[in-house]
């Protein structure tokens, strides 16, 4: 990015560009959902392609001067296909979709009929909003039947499939947005083939974690699958679906013409990039780091006496219960913002407490761990929030100066940003 140039024609902007990056830069970003591309996926996503318009699919365009944008589109497509290793032949990819959402409800409205019956996981057990929330169109659109994990935090697929059988949805999700354990997609899939159900993987989270080969494939098991590109991939703000040849004309046509227009060319040449870099040695690495880190930092809350749900993690990101701790989750999101590390406030499986102040915070190490932070980083962060968590209990219990809990909270922002500055952005 040319920020001088932008400096000279547009002061204000460029402090608000500057001033973000500054943020990033000095905090430490636990969010599990978010990540930072490389410096070539951003420069992508300024390149002329912002220009085109292309509706339609390739080499069925409604708009010239398309043949480049064809030749981009096919490239891209093809990537995602060996990434995931799977049939060429098979499968087909589009990768038009804005985002995720857009992308589920396409996949919804293309092989479904308002009204029909779907099965997913509940929002506060971890599924996501566009998977037949009460607030989203999904869940206005069609009947939700929810599953749920157990009393430990495991999901049970005895017990999805005896609610499958009994409610005979149309289609089964396997979609989370904050499950901290592998996922069998094998079981999935059986589940819904014997009902005679689609069945369908939203692995927007994992993605990357897939990949990489440390975490179970979707493929062949799933019907649709669709995915974001901007959270363990590294790649723009954008989203993937994949889905049998058999299903390409009940789905393609939902993205465009059905909800939504002109595809973001730049976007699609940046994710392209992406791809390239996520079949690469490095890559690999960096997924199997995500995973150490996220298991070395869970043991790590765990010695704390922080109630982790399912008792841990096996993937990138851990939900944890703060109920023992007397803090809420926009309280303990809140503290530790205040000394520079960012987390998400989220509701817990069987949570009493009102969503938009629930129980629980979900942290990840994706980004960090892009940053180059590894195992011993883990154990600092770790020491880090119990000592946020703890001195606010305690500060409770015997009522000191805010002026010395100020004092404490300074030091440990202190040391937060010397540890970002030693793991500088690219």
């Amino acid at each position: 990015m040319d920020i001088k140039l932008i400096r000279k024609k547009d002061p204000k902007m460029a402090v608000l560009i500057e001033t973000e990056r500054k943020r990033h830069e000095e905090t430490l970003n636990l969010i599990a959902s978010e990540n930072y591309p490389s410096r070539t996926v951003r420069e992508a996503l300024s390149s002329m392609f912002v220009v085109k318009y292309s509706e339609g699919r390739p080499d069925k365009r409604y708009y010239g001067g398309t043949r480049v944008i064809d030749k981009l589109e096919t490239l891209v497509e093809g990537r995602v296909k060996k990434v995931f290793k799977i049939n060429p032949k098979k499968w087909t990819v589009n990768v038009q979709p804005y985002s995720g959402s857009p992308a589920n409800y396409a996949v919804l409205r293309g092989l479904l009929t308002p009204g029909d019956k779907i099965m997913s996981l509940a929002l506060p057990h971890g599924g996501h909003l566009s998977q037949g929330a009460k607030v989203s169109l999904s869940g206005q659109d069609f009947k939700i039947v929810n599953y749920f994990v157990n009393k430990k935090g495991f999901l049970d697929y005895k017990e999805i499939e005896r609610l499958a059988k009994k409610e005979k949805p149309k289609l089964i999700i396997a979609g989370f947005s904050a499950y901290p354990r592998k996922i069998d997609f094998k079981k999935f899939g059986q589940i819904a083939h014997r009902i005679d159900a689609y069945f369908m993987a939203d692995i927007a989270h994992i993605a990357g974690l897939i990949i990489g080969g440390v975490h179970p494939s979707p493929f062949p098991f799933a019907d649709v699958v669709t995915f974001t590109t901007h959270k363990t991939i590294r790649g723009p703000r954008g989203a993937v679906i994949i889905c049998r040849e058999k299903l390409r004309d009940k789905i393609f046509p939902k993205v465009f013409p059905g909800i939504q227009g002109g595809p973001h060319n730049h976007t699609i040449c940046a994710l392209g990039i992406a791809l390239k870099e996520v079949q690469t040695v490095q890559f690999k690495r960096y997924t199997r780091q995500i995973v150490k880190n996220a298991k070395i930092l869970s043991k790590e809350l765990i010695k704390y006496n922080f109630d982790l749900i399912s008792g841990g993690t096996d993937n990138h990101l851990i939900l944890i219960d703060l109920t023992s701790k007397g803090v809420s989750g926009k309280e303990a999101q809140n503290l530790l913002e205040e000394v520079s590390i960012i987390v998400n406030r989220n509701s817990i499986p069987y949570d009493q407490r009102k969503p938009f102040d629930p129980s629980g915070i979900r942290i990840g190490t994706p980004a960090a761990t892009t940053r180059g932070m590894k195992e011993k980083e883990m154990k600092k962060i770790a020491f880090w929030i119990n000592e946020v968590i703890s001195k606010h209990q305690s500060n409770l219990r015997i009522k000191k100066a805010a002026s010395k809990r100020r004092a404490s909270l300074d030091e440990i922002r202190r040391e937060v940003k010397k540890l970002c500055k030693k793991f500088p952005l690219s």
